[in-house]
């Protein structure tokens, strides 16, 4: 009970900070919809960082990506996923980020972490390939942080 309720919130933590803190895209292909968004960790609450091992910082950001299987009349059905991610810094270094899987019920996303500056701007591939299906799907966005108070 205490792991779903800490999962909750997690998710919850993420709605929440979808606003002007945080890039929160979707992209459409073939069928699925694909949901990524970063956010600077500092912003999950201690209970959450604790859980899912994550450090608090405001000079740390962490990666959230979700499938979604789109369904007619419906929100859709969260699919697993092979996800591979990366971001490149202004000075075209590109860093791989380790995605780890999280299932709550039938919720299924990937998290990963890594480091940030102040005044950074980043850009993020995701390329994702859906269970059971053979084509791999790509997205591209660009984050700028502001780290300091």
């Amino acid at each position: 009970m205490m792991q779903r309720t800490l999962l909750s919130l997690f998710a919850v933590a993420l709605w929440l900070f979808a606003g002007p803190a945080t890039a929160e895209n979707s992209t459409k292909a073939d069928g699925f919809t694909i949901h990524h968004n970063v956010i600077t960790t500092d912003m999950l609450t201690p209970e959450v960082s604790r859980a899912y091992r994550i450090p608090r910082s405001r000079n740390r950001g962490m990666l959230n990506v979700s499938v979604i299987k789109d369904e007619k009349d419906s929100t859709g059905t969260p699919v697993a996923a092979d996800v591979r991610a990366w971001s490149v810094n202004y000075l075209g270094q590109q860093r791989p980020i380790a995605v780890r899987e999280i299932r709550e019920g039938d919720a299924i996303y990937y998290i990963g972490d890594f480091l940030v500056k102040h005044g950074e701007t980043l850009t993020f591939g995701i390329e994702v390939r859906p269970a059971g299906d053979s084509s791999t799907h790509s997205a591209r966005w660009s984050q700028d942080f502001y780290t300091r108070p």
